[in-house]
């Protein structure tokens, strides 16, 4: 497994992802797989390098905080950072991680879930959350976004009422509803500075690609 991507903690990379693959029996998911993880990286790497931070803890986090895999259309999906949290405890305590450590890892790991509600106490925490959701928004996201409603069977967009202005919004039928549930509100709470920045550009493509998508079906 090439883990130079994860540089300067490309051996603890390869220790860990070895082990998360190791137990990996879920269906392979392109939205949080190890492209993902190295996005991700890069993006906190970006962060911290103007922000400061624990780049060990960091590394930790980022490479462990999709280590449980739950489907976006599970009825257990809010849990799912809380649940990679208690996975993550128990590969770093396995591998001889002090506890401190550990928990600082898992705080930020549980922390980082939108749909999770929990608020991150810690600079890494801050880090991973703002990293993790860039991803979710951009040129990646609007990729992320329809390639998970393939997933989920989702139709692009309801034909009949495309913006939703006389139906309650409904992310699981129509991915063109999760831009106004989920990815237009991402760009909204970065904890740092540089993350929130790093938002606002993002946020914009993702608002031109919108706005030319509707365009394209006659909105």
């Amino acid at each position: 497994m090439d883990a130079s991507a994860f540089a300067p903690h490309g051996e603890l990379a390869r220790s860990l992802l070895s082990l998360v693959v190791a137990q990996a029996d879920a269906p392979h998911d392109g939205a949080h797989d190890l492209a993902h993880l190295r996005r991700v990286w890069r993006n906190a790497m970006t962060i911290l390098a103007a922000e400061g931070g624990d780049g060990t803890l960091l590394a930790a986090s980022v490479l462990l905080h999709d280590c449980v895999a739950v489907e976006k259309s599970s009825p257990l999906r809010a849990k799912a950072s809380v649940m990679a949290s208690d996975e993550a405890r128990r590969i770093l305590t396995g591998i001889g991680w002090d506890g401190r450590s550990v928990e600082a890892v898992c705080h930020a790991i549980a922390a980082h879930s939108f749909s999770a509600g929990i608020a991150p106490q810690s600079l890494e925490a801050r880090i991973l959350q703002d990293a993790d959701r860039l991803d979710a928004i951009g040129m990646i996201g609007v990729a992320r976004c329809f390639y998970t409603a393939g997933r989920m069977g989702s139709a692009l967009y309801d034909p009949v009422d495309p913006q939703a202005r006389n139906r309650s919004l409904d992310d699981r039928a129509f991915a063109l509803d999760h831009f106004r549930t989920k990815l237009l509100r991402l760009q909204d709470g970065f904890q740092t500075l540089t993350g929130a920045a790093m938002a606002r550009a993002r946020g914009a493509a993702i608002q031109a690609f919108m706005e030319q998508f509707e365009l394209e079906i006659g909105c």
